[in-house]
Parts: C-alpha cells; structure tokens; sequence
C-alpha cells in the first residue's frame, strides 16, 4: 500500500479541524493537487480536503469549534477553513449531474469512487486517507504518475466536452508532469480546439501563463503547434515564435535566470509591442502586465550599454527580462551581469540647480535638465564633479 509522508500531514491545525470534521474512517480525505505533489516529492502550496459532510455540516462543525469558514464555492460544495498555517478547502465529494463545456451543475454524493470519476486526470484522482496517509487511488493515478503521463480519466473527447478549458490544463500539466505523451489525449484536444473560443479570456490567460512558467514547457509547447491550439488561443504567434522560445529557455538556462510565463509569452509574438498590448487587452491582463508585455516585444536598442537603456524604462526591472529575450548574444552575458543588484542611479539635480547657473526660469529649464541627464547616463552615470562640468557646458552653450 503507497503511502505519503510529508510536512503538511503533520500540521497542527489541520490535525485540529480533521477531529472536529470527525475525520476518523472515511469521512474525509486528503485529495488532488497536495497528495500528487506529495508523492513526487515536490512542496504543496494548497491543501484540499474531500468531505461526505454536507457543506453547512462543514460549516457548522468548524465554526462550532472557533474555527472561522468562509463559503467560496457553496454550490459546488466547497469552503474554505481559515486556519493558522493558511486556508484549506473543504469539498464536499458530488457528481455532475449538466455540463456545457464551461460550467457544470453538480450533485452531492457519498460515493468516493462517483466523486473521483468527475475529476480530470487520474493523477489529481488520487486521495489519501489522513489516520493512515495510505493512497486510495481508483484510475491508476499512481501508475501513470510513475510513468510520467497524463491522461485524462474515462474517454478524453467526452471529458473535454464537459469541460473545454481541459484542453488547456492537459497541456499544462503534461508541462509540468508528462514525459510520455497520451495520443489519445492529444488526438482529442486537437480535435475539440475550436471549443476553447467560448471560453473567457480570462480564464485562458491563465491557463496559458501557468503553462508557460512551468520548468520547461516547449515539448508541451510544440504539442500545441502541431494540435492547432495556439491557432485559437495565440493567432497572433509568431512563425518562427517556437524557435524563439527554445532560445529563451537556453538563455534562462545559461544565465540562471528565474522562470517569467510573461516573457515566454513575447517570446512567441513578433517584435511589436502594439501588437502586444492588443494581445495583453485581449487576454484581460492586468495594466502592469500589458506594459510588461508591450516592453518586452520592443525590440533592444541598437546602442547604448545595458544600464544606459536601463535608465530610460520604467519599471526599470523589466530591462533584465527584456534584454534576456531581446538582446544581441555579444552583449547578453556581460549586459545581464552588469544588472543584476544594481539600481538606477538617482538624478540629483532639479530645476533650481539650472536656474543657479544662469539659466532662466521657463522651458529653457527642462530643455537643459533633459540634455543634462542625457549627457550623465551617456558617460555612465560619472560622480558629482563631471556632472557639475557637464551642467557648466550645457548652460553655456545655451
């Protein structure tokens, strides 16, 4: 019998609400995403619990007990126990009962084999009873974790048909889990694609960027390609985007960079930050990230050293990605280096510094303070004595 062993089963507050849920037997059990993770020996950061209490039960037994829920998901079954170490949900075990390719009417059951039957791949099928830490696993998720494959539970159309975003998280989590590839699975993600059109964009972007920033998501990504999928979701790729990615991640590798799903995303767009934030828009992305995008599809200067562009982009933490993707393999090595812990040295003059070498107060004012810092970043960003001089010359000639 497969057990788990890891940090999360002995927190004390979770051991503290399993007993008031009564977890002894079967009531409850660990489920999905934490056991998988466990069992590959990888970290949970979220913790899900399957229940045969219904959700109020849940609800009344917790906060009976001092322990405060709240109910994010209530027709679905689901609550979330606020406790000390983070949240917990609490799902109570269902079964769909009408789905339509975005959302899914359920019903709740007793049945831990019904409940395990609706969920997508027989890895996230796996539950773990909490007295034991044995694993009940009822679609060889634990042979096909072993094996490195994904593969989605019962007939693969049938389960992309409940549920179009599947299509999505079968790439994503071959991304981060698959080595094998399951042709059926794939044959049925190409064959539903078009399906992904009704989903929202939001939803999609996510997906997408959760792909993008697994460790290595360009087997995953090429799956895609020859699936048809980025033709639905990323019509606006660039032809040549998938070398481009295979770049990136050689970079990355190189430089031990840290992992941006952003920056891999302009990496499969042509060099047009328009076309990017048009992208972004679409997509939903937030403000901070449409800039992101839009910063990294420009392409690098043609002159200039990587702390000299550095001090003309704001937020000038993207320069580092930027130059990751963009910049000439002569400067890469040496420009990412120069800006790792560095800041942009502060401007220290203003205004009233001009006007005190004569020049008056007006437009003339930041025409010279503009050509100032010109100058400054120019020569590198020289100490105060050859700013002063370059300031004396400035407001000389004019």
């Amino acid at each position: 019998m497969t057990r788990i062993d890891t940090e999360w089963t002995r927190r004390e507050d979770l051991r503290a609400m399993l007993a008031v849920l009564d977890a002894e037997g079967d009531r409850c059990r660990y489920v999905g995403g934490a056991v998988r993770d466990a069992l590959l020996g990888i970290e949970a950061t979220d913790i899900d619990i399957a229940t045969r209490l219904l959700p109020e039960d849940v609800i009344a037994r917790l906060e009976a007990a001092g322990i405060r829920t709240v109910p994010t998901g209530l027709a679905h079954g689901t609550v979330t126990a606020v406790l000390p170490r983070g949240p917990v949900e609490i799902t109570t075990l269902r079964r769909d009962v009408t789905t339509d390719g975005r959302h899914a009417e359920v019903a709740f059951t007793d049945d831990w084999r019904e409940d395990a039957a609706r969920r997508d791949f027989t890895i996230n099928a796996l539950f773990v009873d909490p007295a034991t830490l044995e694993v009940t696993d009822y679609f060889t998720g634990l042979e096909d974790l072993d094996a490195g494959l994904v593969r989605f539970i019962g007939d693969a159309g049938e389960r992309i048909l409940e549920d179009h975003l599947r299509i999505l998280r079968y790439f994503r989590f071959h991304a981060r889990f698959g080595g094998a590839v399951d042709g059926e699975a794939v044959a049925a993600c190409a064959l539903h694609a078009d399906r992904l059109k009704a989903l929202s964009r939001e939803r999609i972007a996510r997906e997408l960027l959760l792909l993008l920033g697994a460790a290595d998501p360009l087997a995953s990504a090429r799956l895609m390609a020859d699936g048809g999928i980025w033709k639905v979701v990323l019509p606006e790729m660039a032809e040549n985007g998938l070398d481009r990615l295979a770049e990136l991640l050689a970079r990355e590798h190189a430089l031990g960079a840290e992992r941006n799903a952003l920056l891999r995303l302009a990496a499969l767009l042509p060099t047009e930050p328009l076309l990017a934030d048009a992208v972004a828009a679409r997509l939903r992305l937030s403000k901070a990230q449409r800039l992101a995008l839009a910063r990294f599809a420009t392409p690098w200067p043609a002159s200039g050293t990587a702390r000299q562009v550095a001090a003309g982009v704001q937020p000038e933490e993207l320069v580092a990605p930027w130059l990751l993707l963009r910049a000439p393999d002569a400067m890469l090595a040496t420009g990412w280096q120069s800006l790792q812990d560095w800041q942009v040295p502060v401007f220290p003059l203003g205004g009233r510094d001009i006007i005190a070498l004569g020049i008056q107060a007006g437009p003339q004012v930041a025409k010279a303070l503009g050509e100032i810092r010109r100058r400054w970043i120019f020569e590198d960003f020289p100490e105060d004595a050859r700013l002063a001089e370059i300031a004396a010359e400035v407001a000389a000639s004019g």
